[in-house]
């Protein structure tokens, strides 16, 4: 259970839009000179030039939420997850992969340090440990939000809120309490699917269309904050596409709303009660609620949660290659007009980009005919392409547009179409200088003294002159600069002069830091 949780914000009441207008004309008279005559005709004039055009038409707020409140809240549950308490094996939530110093980090370890802190008897989410009506002392706990999307008891959460949990309880909003079987999750997601067996039909909720979700859309959600049972709140989609680097898959609404602990999982709707949204995480730098809240979009989910709810977990395509932003100097250094695509750092062996002719430096600017603009457009699509499916990727190499065919295969637990990282430098003895690289033949001496292994070919950086800045590090191994791989200093020194002379400005040089292969722009000296 992690403490990057959700819910909409439920703002105090608001007047409605005429009445806005006119206070806010009644305010503009009152901070303004009062114009007559010809004066008042001109600023009319004037101000009637800049009224937004008649095809614009504003969405009113409803003057009341209670109707779409009681037609959603039957199928919103509180989620009670408990485990044993075994200090020496008890279960932490992975930490996701958040930049160094992101306040969800921090977020995330504050709540991890008070899971490790409470009592038997406290939960880490807000509420009591033991599930409503009682249960046995000795097990640690947390509170949760979920929904029902089907009558026959399918209940959809966060993984997040059920990960290590030995049972799980979940309770209607008439209060009654039902035991739920875990059908599948899927962790790269963060979602869950429960199932609870009930004498009659329970009441269910349906997704919507994320898709026709628009930035300024109004929406409602229902959740458990601290554990205090069902709580409607509201507010509107901030953004769309949201990475937050917890995951390879991210692409969250944003909402304005106010998030706590414990509306894990609870959904959010659009004013016709359908589900746009599962609440899961927020931006917080001291813990507590700034307003900015993430959801994820319902078309992601309900494609896992079909896999989920059909095969118990989940299934994803898979390319084999290691992908990198195209900045703009690597962009200008490969001949793109613009910084967009996914840059091949390094193809797996045997895979299906190996066997489709991908090579390291290619650039990948669509797939399927959808286009490419960053990271997260290639592995997203990729992972929604089953296994055995053929696609068309459109991609630049050496400056010439191609398409390439490849055949997809079934993901692995252990694979996925990732970002390249750099690691740490080193040092060597000082040697020849280029764009202010001090260059070196990588020979036997070198590689003992460096720790690098025999299988790099390339030409070692051994220093940097004085204020160069450059992407390369001290330590790393020039394996190829252009469409060329280079042996000596002299290499590299060649096929920067011939960029120069082309006009570039900037190489594209692959390097091999510490074992990790990556591409990067050497910016050229004018």
């Amino acid at each position: 259970m992690t403490t990057t949780v959700s819910t909409a914000r439920f703002a105090a009441a608001t007047p409605s839009r005429p009445q806005r207008l006119r206070r806010a004309v009644v305010a503009l008279l009152l901070g303004t000179t009062v114009l007559t005559g010809p004066a008042l005709a001109g600023w009319a004039a004037s101000h009637a030039q800049v009224s937004p055009p008649a095809a614009v038409q504003m969405d009113v707020a409803p003057k009341s939420f209670a109707d779409l409140a009681a037609a959603v809240s039957p199928a919103v549950v509180n989620i009670a997850a408990t485990q044993e308490a075994k200090p020496a094996a008890r279960a932490q939530p992975r930490m996701p992969a958040f930049p160094p110093g992101s306040p969800f980090e921090e977020f995330f370890r504050r709540f991890q340090d008070q899971q490790s802190q409470n009592a038997p008897d406290e939960e880490e989410d807000g509420g009591p440990a033991t599930p409503p009506g009682g249960g046995p002392r000795g097990k640690t706990g947390a509170l949760g939000s979920g929904f029902i999307i089907d009558p026959a008891g399918y209940v959809v959460t966060n993984n997040h809120v059920i990960d290590g949990a030995s049972e799980i309880t979940v309770t209607l909003q008439d209060g009654t309490a039902l035991p739920a079987t875990l059908v599948g999750r899927d962790a790269k997601t963060d979602l869950a699917l429960l199932k609870v067996k009930s004498d009659k039909p329970l009441p269910s909720v349906d997704w919507a269309d994320s898709a026709k979700t628009r930035v300024g859309d109004w929406v409602m959600a229902v959740g458990n904050p601290f554990g205090l049972g069902g709580t409607v709140t509201k507010g509107i989609v901030s953004a769309r596409g949201r990475d937050i680097h917890s995951g390879p898959y991210d692409d969250y609404f944003q909402l304005d709303a106010a998030i706590n602990r414990g509306n894990s999982g609870g959904p959010t709707f659009d004013l016709s009660g359908r589900v746009i949204g599962i609440n899961t995480a927020i931006y917080s730098p001291n813990g507590g609620s700034v307003g900015i809240g993430f959801a994820i979009p319902s078309n992601l989910a309900k494609d896992v949660v079909a896999q989920l709810k059909e095969n118990g977990k989940v299934e994803r395509g898979w390319l084999g290659v290691k992908i990198q932003e195209v900045t703009p100097e690597i962009a200008d250094s490969v001949g793109l007009p613009s910084a967009k695509g996914a840059l091949v750092a390094e193809v797996t062996a045997d895979s299906p980009a190996a066997r489709a002719g991908l090579h390291q430096g290619d650039v990948i600017l669509s797939y399927d005919g959808k286009p490419v603009d960053a990271l997260r457009d290639l592995t997203r699509r990729v992972a929604e392409t089953k296994a055995g499916g053929t696609v068309d990727l459109k991609i630049i190499r050496q400056g010439r547009e191609k398409t390439v065919a490849v055949h997809i295969d079934r993901l692995a637990d252990t694979q996925v179409a990732s970002a390249e990282e750099g690691k740490g430098d080193r040092s060597a003895p000082a040697s020849e200088a280029v764009q202010g690289l001090k260059l070196a033949t990588l020979d036997a001496a070198t590689r003992k003294k460096l720790g690098v292994d025999e299988a790099v070919k390339g030409v070692i950086v051994t220093g940097l002159a004085p204020k160069t800045e450059t992407p390369i590090r001290t330590g790393d191994v020039i394996v190829r600069v252009g469409d060329e791989a280079v042996k000596t200093p002299a290499d590299v020194s060649r096929k920067v002069a011939e960029a120069e002379k082309a006009g570039q400005k900037a190489v594209l040089v692959l390097i091999n830091r510490q074992g990790n292969e990556t591409f990067v722009a050497l910016k050229l000296k004018a």
